[in-house]
Order: C-alpha cells, then structure tokens, then sequence
C-alpha cells in the first residue's frame, strides 16, 4: 500500500501501526530493494513541506529532514558549514545529491555517509517527530551502530539542529578514496575551530569516518589542542596515540592499518585547512 500525507502530523499517524516504511528521496530505499517490490505499507513523506528547507532563530540553525544535498549546497550559511557543504558535493552524483536528504543520510546510518563526520563536528542534535510529540538527542547518541539508529519505527527524523555558537568557526571536510568521483570513502574527516581574540584554539571538533561501525569525535585530541595557536603548523601536535579510539577494519577498499595512516594524515590536512581559513 503507498500512502503520500500532506502534514507531519498525518505522516505520524500512519506509523503508529507496525509495518511501515518511510519514502523520502529514495536514493537508499529503491536500490535496497533490487528487484523486490516493496512489502507493507509505504509512506511517502515527500510533500512534508514544514520539514524541508533551513530556517535560523537565535540559537540553533534548524535543517529540516527533507532537505536535499543540493539545498544545502545552494543556502546562504555561515562558514563553519562550509564543511558540511564540501561533504555535499561527495554525496553521489549531483542526481543524488538532487533527490538525497540529509535525514536519509543520517537514518541509513553508513559507516561512510558523507554528511555524518560534518555534523558531528557541528555538535548537531537531531529532533525526532512521532504521533506521541517530539524528542531531541545528540547526533552521536542517534547514530547507534552500522545501519542502527535510535529512530523508533513510529518517528520521523524531522530536523537536524545545530547550535550557533560556532558559527564563526572554520570548518574543512576532508576524505579519501580510490577515485576522485562517485566513491565510497577509505576515510573522511571533518573539523571546526573557534578561536579566541588571541588566535588561540578556544574550541575544536574533529569527526572521522569511515574507521569505525560508526563515526567517531576525537575527543582527546580535541581537550589537547585547546590553547595552541590557531595558525599554520597545528598539525604537528596531532599524534598517532590520538586515533586510538577508531576501530578501522580490513576490506576491499584498504586494509584496517592503511585507513588509521591515512586517517592522521587527513586529520593533520583539516586541521591546517582550517587554522589556514581565519
């Protein structure tokens, strides 16, 4: 059965009953499927207008779930974005970026999806709509495994939250494949910097993914650069000992050893991206 509400709150209350599967750009449902025909009931949710679009209030900048890549792209946002922007333009080809929202990136929860590391770094919250009201938790804490998410099946990823106090921040994203174009990541980093009125690093994020079943802030290494100068050479104090928490696996793109190397050198290159921004 295809079902297409015209509200959220109609959305909702179609996945109250079991069985429900939300549609929204398709770009991971349709290939998931191969050549089976969808089962149960599918609820397309994609004329949710109030969940689409990006819309700013005095402490958050709110991304709808609905919105695609190539909305992201296109918006007027302030620089520490420009990281989740550059991981956009990684997003498949410009049809999928086209079609692909930012809540089917996050709810399919690839261990390589692009827009994760960015966000993370964002210290972006996600707000979780279902027929009982909505509910709020931390990025990190909704992306619960490979493919696993705290999504209950009677929710819908309605925004993506980011605060803005870091507004101002440099971001970079960074991220490494076996070709420039249409590749899935060996590994993919991200990072923002704030730094204070004395060129001094007053707060940082790094988020690598790609090396763990789900990505991961290097928290260590981000209590450990605060205080140095924001400027050229930052990228020295970044050791080895930092990525421990990473747990890179053995595969058909790279071995586990070749992804922590070149995990250092991707964190030392945004890191240097961002110090070389300000």
């Amino acid at each position: 059965m295809y079902l297409k509400p015209k509200t959220l709150d109609e959305a909702v209350s179609l996945l109250t009953s079991p069985g429900g599967q939300i549609l929204a750009g398709g770009t991971d449902f349709y290939p998931a499927l191969g050549e089976r025909l969808p089962q149960g009931r599918v609820v397309d949710i994609t004329a949710l207008g109030e969940i689409r679009g990006i819309a700013v209030d005095s402490e958050q900048i709110r991304i709808g779930g609905l919105t695609t890549w190539s909305e992201v792209i296109r918006a007027p946002l302030p620089r520490c974005f420009d990281a989740l922007k550059a991981a956009a333009r990684e997003v498949g080809s410009m049809q999928i970026q086209n079609r692909g929202t930012v809540a089917g990136n996050l709810c399919n929860a690839s261990p390589a999806a692009d827009g994760v590391p960015p966000l993370l770094a964002l210290d972006a919250e996600v707000e979780l709509a279902s027929a009982a009201g909505r509910r709020r938790m931390p990025l990190g804490q909704f992306i619960a495994g490979n493919r696993r998410t705290m999504r209950r099946p009677d929710e819908i990823l309605a925004a993506v939250l980011v605060p803005r106090r870091l507004e101002d921040a440099a971001s970079a994203f960074v991220k490494l494949g076996a070709r420039r174009y249409l590749v899935i990541s060996i590994s993919m980093v991200a990072a923002v910097v704030r730094a204070d009125e004395a060129g001094r690093v007053a707060e940082v994020h790094v988020a690598v993914g790609s090396c763990s079943a789900t990505p991961r802030r290097l928290d260590d290494l981000e209590n450990d650069l605060v205080g140095l100068p924001a400027k050229a050479g930052i990228g020295a104090a970044i050791r080895a000992e930092h990525l421990r928490s990473l747990s890179p696996i053995d595969d058909v793109r790279a071995t586990a050893d070749y992804r922590r190397d070149a995990s250092l050198t991707l964190v030392r290159r945004a890191l240097e991206a961002c110090v070389g921004s300000r």
